[in-house]
């Protein structure tokens, strides 16, 4: 059973324009954010992962492929893992909640794509608990 979580949000669209809302997301634990902007459909990002680190992932503009897998062994993780794989677009309001444990990779599906990552750890302990993996590895990208 998956321990990621979806947190589905709110789109309200009138005359004004549209408001994305996650009104169920609390900030509790948050420490950073920043933002991934990716302008080639081509390129694959990841897969980076975390053992002590947990990631709140948010589109803010254009579409994403993201792919979450948990790690079984950090120094030599199975070939075998099954990533489990989201599709987020700013016309939706997701929230994609990876506990520490996994893996992320992600693929833009629109030139300009700008994805929000929340993170509960600041950059110097993320940096301490860095762990990276050929983009290639569980997913076959040639599909997204």
């Amino acid at each position: 059973m998956s321990e990621i979580k979806i947190i589905e949000g709110e789109v309200f669209q009138d005359a004004r324009g549209q408001i994305n809302s996650l009104n169920e997301f609390h900030f509790d634990g948050v420490r950073r954010c920043y933002f991934i902007s990716h302008p080639d459909p081509a390129v694959v990002r990841g897969w980076h992962g975390h053992q002590h680190e947990r990631k709140w992932f948010y589109c803010v503009k254009g579409d994403f492929t993201l792919a979450c897998v948990k790690i079984d062994d950090w120094e030599h993780p199975s070939l075998t893992l099954q990533a489990e794989i989201f599709q987020l677009s700013d016309t939706q309001s997701r929230l994609v909640c990876v506990p520490a444990g996994y893996a992320n990779c992600l693929k833009t599906v629109t030139a300009g794509s700008v994805m929000a990552v929340f993170s509960d750890k600041i950059l110097s302990d993320a940096l301490q608990d860095s762990w990276r993996y050929d983009k290639n590895r569980w997913v076959d990208w040639s599909k997204y």
